[in-house]
Parts: C-alpha cells; structure tokens; sequence
C-alpha cells in the first residue's frame, strides 16, 4: 500500500517548465523536418525533380524516422537513455549541412536519411519524458508535447516563403542553428530526466507486501486475457494513422501544386494556404486532448476523421479564396485526433510508453512516406488535381473507430 501511494503522490506532480522545455525541442525538431517539404518547389525546379522523386525524398526520410522509432522505443522502455535525442539533434544537424550543399538528387536522400536519424532518436524519449512530467494531466501532457512538434511542421510553407524562395536551397544551413539550440535545450532537459528516473528506481525497488504481491499477479492474469482485444484495437487505430498520415501528405506536400496549376498563384502565395491547414493541425491538436476529456477518447477520433470527410471532398471544387475556410477547418478536425491517439494507444499497453509512442508517432511518419511516393506517382499519371479529388475519399474510412473499445472498457481493461 506504502509503495502504490508513493508511486500515486509521484505520478501527481506536473512539471511544466519540463514539459514546455520538450514541446519547444519538438518544435525545434519538427520544424527542422518541415525543411524538407518547404525545400520542395526549389528541389523541383533546379534539379528537375519528378513528384515521383518529390515522394522519395519525403519517404526517405518518413520510413527511416517510422523504421527506427519503434526500435528507439522499446530500446528506451527497457534501458532509458537520457542524452541520446541530443545525439539525434547532432545528426539532424549533420543531415541539414548535407542538404544545404547537395548538388544532385542522390545526395539529397542521404541528407534526409540523417534529419530521419535524429526525429527516430528524439521522438521516442521525448514521449516518455512528457508522461513522466505530466503527473495526473496524461491528455494535457501529450497535446502540450504534440503542439510543439504540429507547430515546428506547420512552419513549411513559411519557411518556404521567407527562406528558400530568397535564399534559395543553402538557406537550408541556418537549420543548423535550429538543431544545435534544439541539442543545447536537451541537454538541460536529460539532467532532469536522469534525476526522475533515479526516483522512479528507488520506488519501484521497495518490496511489496503480501497483499500487493497477490493484487500484481492477478493483475497480471487479467491483463493477459485482454491482450487479443488490445491487439485488434491497436490494429484499427493503426489503420486510423494510416489514413489521417495520406490525407495530411497530399494537402502539405502536393496541394500548393494544385493552388499553382490551377490558379496560376505564386509559390509563396501558395504557402500560405498550406500554413492555414497545418497551423489550424495545430490547434486542433491542441483542443483535442480537453475535447478528449469531456467526450471520450474513442468519439474525438471518430469525429476527427468523419467530421473532415465533407470538407476533403468539396476542397477541390472550392476557389482559391473559399479554400481558406475549407482548409482551416479541415486542418483543425483532422489534426485534433494526433495526441489523442497518442494518449489512446499507451493505454491499450500500459507500461511500455516509449515503445508505443514510438509505434504511433513513427507509423505517422511511415504511412506519410508510402502515401508521399504512392500520391506522387498518381499526380504524374493523372493530374494533382484528380489525386487532391480521389484522396478526399479517405477520411470516411475512420468509421471504423466504431469498432474501438470504448473510453469504459479501455479504462477497465488499462486498470490491470
């Protein structure tokens, strides 16, 4: 009993300034990531780059931040390792110089590879130093951590408009400032998280008595028995990541292309529209944990991909200045589900953070990269305009959420 309270007591305290430390890293991060898409229209014309070879670039460095996030995880569960997303930062900062002086599309890839390198080292960790700052706040937690990272991609198209359109692609070397200050942040932060993870042993080490030994092992009973149904829910909400990472490739990546061929607009005029949706992402995902709280878990992330699928289908037809609207709503429903799946997923396995956090966050940025390649590829064949119209289709596929577990059973089932 002694040892559940201390653990409880331990679990309350909220560290914001801990929590608002991370958020600016995957800020940082993120929007040293975001160069990637923001570099796109630059890359496309002096390099002569084919969609196609535009969705390679993004699933090169997509597969290997979604490849190795889950490794990092599972790594970070079993043997947590405070410093290591400063190294990640050192090789975003590495892959950033690569690609400020890449003089060809294959030395671009490996460029990216290594930005894929240090989000995949970041991420994992990064999730479970916020559930660890987060106390009894889980929800407001996570959105506070998710907010940094969908504010850092938001800044794309900015970054496009006021970098890479002036500067051209060596305005990519200031990006190294952003990795280097996001490393230094990290540093301060894996102090705290060293210290943490000290307490959390000697807790944790203390014997249990009699009474708890058995109360574990039933538990532990319990929780085997539920496994299937947590398996079969992860597999859903999987699905869930998959369809909302496609739909957000083709409007980040290939929409600005569309506003361009269809409207004659300027490049960084195009980027503005692209900023709308993914900063209204930004506020849909900060709403979406509170929205979460009062109305469940499981009904936020079906109204999240359901509720975008009327505006996803009418967004082609719309005129450059009715697609504002259209794009900020759409940006703000679709997104306001990212840090509750987050949320959703770590208690479906409770104890293994790092491992399922790197699972959805990663699954987000892989499923983005196949879509990246795949949407590309039907943009060359078809027109962007068709691949915009046919991708607004797959929103309605989150009326699968129905089959989740609902917030009831998942608490009941977590409790073990």
């Amino acid at each position: 009993m002694q040892v559940a309270m201390e653990r409880e007591q331990f679990e309350r305290r909220t560290v914001f300034s801990i929590l608002f430390s991370i958020s600016l890293v995957h800020m940082l991060n993120d929007t040293s990531q975001s160069v990637i898409p923001a570099i796109f229209p630059i890359l496309k014309e002096s390099m002569h780059l084919s969609y196609m070879q535009l969705g390679m670039v993004t699933f090169a460095l997509n597969i290997t931040s979604s490849l190795l996030q889950p490794v990092v995880g599972l790594y970070a569960d079993n043997r947590p390792s405070p410093y290591l997303p400063s190294l990640g930062m050192v090789s975003t900062l590495l892959g950033m110089l690569g690609l400020a002086f890449a003089p060809n599309f294959w030395f671009v890839l490996p460029s990216v590879i290594l930005i894929g390198f240090g989000s995949a080292a970041f991420h994992p960790e990064g999730s479970r130093i916020a559930n660890l700052a987060a106390g009894n706040r889980r929800g407001l937690a996570q959105s506070i951590y998710q907010v940094g990272g969908n504010f850092g991609q938001s800044l794309a198209p900015v970054l496009t408009a006021l970098v890479f359109v002036p500067l051209g692609q060596f305005g990519a070397i200031w990006f190294t400032t952003v990795a280097a200050l996001a490393a230094i942040v990290l540093l301060y932060v894996a102090s705290w998280y060293r210290e943490q993870l000290r307490q959390v042993r000697l807790i944790v080490r203390k014997p249990f008595s009699g009474a708890e030994e058995t109360e574990e092992k039933e538990g532990k009973k319990e929780h085997r028995r539920q496994k299937k149904t947590a398996g079969f829910a992860l597999g859903l909400l999987v699905l869930l990541v998959f369809i909302r990472s496609w739909y957000s490739t083709a409007i980040s990546n290939f929409y600005a292309f569309y506003l361009i061929e269809e409207f004659k607009i300027r490049i960084d005029a195009a980027q503005v529209y692209i900023f709308l949706f993914l900063f209204a992402g930004v506020a849909g995902t900060f709403f979406g944990g509170p929205l979460a709280d009062r109305f469940g878990k499981r009904n936020l992330l079906l109204f999240s991909m359901v509720g975008s699928f009327p505006f996803a289908l009418l967004l082609p037809y719309v005129n450059a200045f009715w697609a504002y609207p259209v794009l900020a709503l759409l940006g703000f429903i679709l997104l306001s589900s990212f840090s509750v799946s987050v949320v959703y997923a770590q208690d479906l396995f409770p104890g293994k953070v790092g491992t399922i956090s790197g699972l959805i966050v990663g699954l987000a940025f892989g499923m983005g990269a196949i879509g990246a390649v795949a949407l590309g590829s039907l943009a060359d064949l078809i027109g962007v305009k068709n691949m915009i119209f046919l991708a607004g289709f797959l929103p309605v596929l989150g009326l699968f959420t129905f089959f989740l577990p609902s917030d009831e059973k998942l608490a009941k089932e977590s409790s073990f």
